[in-house]
């Protein structure tokens, strides 16, 4: 039977018009409308060639329409095949041998994308040998490689490296941390020392000891570090190195001071677990009872979601039960005391 607008499509018209649409995907309705295959057994006959020569595919999510014979309502696009031999070749012999090929002797679509980042590294572990034993940070050693500082941090690097089972520690690469910013009032040993979550409260503590005071909330304070969120548990790593002499005082206490939620309960317990053996650092418990009678004033914001719930006992085990107990009813509320709370007229 002839299709309603007459002569169907020659074939290779067909083959070529598909791929020439430019189109991932096409719809039974779109295939029928295109090429104009009113006629039922026309187009089941397109549909069916076509995917004997692996043109399209069905995408059999789309479902069957039906009809008699059925056919599925949308179709993949196949691209066309590649003759990858060449790669597979490289990849086994001409690469260096400490890159795992794997991945992309499985994937060589992947290989032929990537392909202009693996040869550069490749080249680099077989001839800057020497190099790799002096270690360098992420973005200079990144820039050696690639002529880009940012590739492996922000660019793909890492993930092209995880295929080639390559290691941040195999490129002879040092993890670097923010510097650490803190101000000391004096420079007396010992003294009190205390990290604290926000910048605002950082600088605000700051102006009140220059300012000629040496207390805060009652407690005589040394030096005032500014954690930066989480980013305290990295950058206190380089602690004993990167501070001053009198800052290392093993007779030296160490506070901490954030919001009153569950992700800055965590940053404390972190960071108390984390240097553990070479530092005992406490709650500043002052401040946490100051923000919890200022609170009682206050409709207390929303935590915000997604927030890590999974809080251990050691910061709540350092208040008496009544505070206790008013930390646990503010976090059951999903509400939380921001630190900036308390300004300059509470210290």
């Amino acid at each position: 039977m002839g299709s309603h607008w007459g002569q169907s499509p020659m074939k290779g018209d067909i083959m070529k018009d598909i791929k020439s649409l430019g189109k991932v995907k096409l719809s039974l309705d779109e295939i029928e409308k295109i090429f104009r295959l009113y006629n039922y057994n026309d187009l089941v006959d397109f549909i069916k060639e076509n995917i004997e020569k692996e043109i399209i595919k069905p995408i059999k999510s789309s479902r069957l329409n039906g009809k008699n014979p059925a056919l599925y309502n949308a179709y993949r696009v196949l691209k066309d095949k590649v003759d990858y031999s060449n790669y597979i070749d490289e990849l086994q012999y001409r690469l260096n041998t400490s890159l795992s090929m794997d991945y992309y002797l499985k994937n060589l679509d992947k290989y032929e994308e990537d392909r202009k980042y693996i040869i550069p590294l490749s080249s680099y572990i077989e001839s800057q040998k020497d190099f790799l034993m002096e270690q360098s940070s992420i973005n200079e050693r990144s820039f050696e490689i690639w002529g880009r500082e940012k590739f492996l941090q922000k660019e793909g690097g890492t993930r092209i490296l995880k295929n080639l089972g390559v290691t941040l520690k195999d490129l002879g690469i040092y993890e670097t941390t923010e510097p650490l910013s803190y101000y000391s009032h004096h420079k007396n040993t010992p003294q009190n020392v205390l990290i604290l979550e926000n910048k605002d409260t950082f600088y605000s503590m700051r102006r009140h000891l220059i300012k000629g005071n040496d207390r805060i909330l009652k407690m005589k304070i040394g030096t005032l570090i500014y954690g930066r969120g989480k980013g305290i548990n990295r950058s206190f790593k380089d602690f004993s190195i990167c501070v001053e002499p009198y800052l290392n005082d093993i007779n030296n206490n160490i506070y901490y001071f954030g919001d009153l939620d569950y992700e800055g309960i965590i940053i404390y317990e972190t960071l108390s677990k984390i240097f553990k053996d070479n530092f005992v650092i406490l709650p500043f418990i002052e401040a946490y009872k100051c923000m919890l009678k200022k609170a009682e004033f206050f409709e207390l914001p929303q935590m915000k979601l997604g927030q890590n719930k999974n809080i251990g006992n050691q910061f709540l085990d350092s208040f008496d039960e009544e505070e206790r107990n008013k930390i646990l009813d503010i976090l059951k509320e999903n509400k939380y005391i921001p630190q900036e709370i308390l300004n300059s007229k509470d210290f």
